[in-house]
């Protein structure tokens, strides 16, 4: 059963508005966490989602699912990062299929570097947005999110 006119038009409104948000918000970070790091967005968010966890490290596909990225997307974003000595891969001691991914302490400093920046830019980025009606309601349901650290 289909949903009424208005009701597909209101979820499609939303929908756009979410990401006209996103977008707004990935581009700005992109352009800051480029010209001082060389980092995309990507990079800085697999090797947040790595570095949060206890022992710095994660199964590809755990990654995957972390970062809301395809297996081969993932792999290709996973070897840049091992290129620049950022990230390395290694086989699980306990079943020969599963292939870690863990964050150097290189991958760390260069993190502990950007992070303020990130933070920085999304924090006014979000403020910005909230000046705006059309996306206020999203940004202010934003903040009253609380999410897990760990994945």
């Amino acid at each position: 059963m289909g949903l009424p006119d208005d009701a597909a038009e209101a979820r499609a409104q939303g929908w756009r508005t979410l990401a006209a948000l996103h977008a707004r918000i990935e581009d700005e970070l992109e352009r800051a966490l480029q010209k001082h790091y060389a980092l995309s967005v990507s990079e800085y968010s697999v090797l947040d989602v790595l570095a949060r966890q206890d022992d710095y490290h994660l199964r590809m596909n755990q990654l995957s699912n972390a970062v809301v990225l395809s297996q081969s997307a993932t792999t290709r974003l996973v070897n840049r990062l091992e290129d620049r000595k950022l990230l390395e891969r290694y086989l699980c001691p306990t079943d020969r299929r599963g292939i870690y991914t863990e964050v150097t302490k290189a991958g760390r400093d260069l993190l502990d570097e950007a992070q303020p920046t990130h933070d920085a830019v999304l924090t006014a980025a979000l403020e910005a947005a909230a000046e705006l009606p059309e996306l206020a309601p999203l940004v202010k349901a934003l903040a009253q999110l609380s999410l897990p650290a760990k994945v």
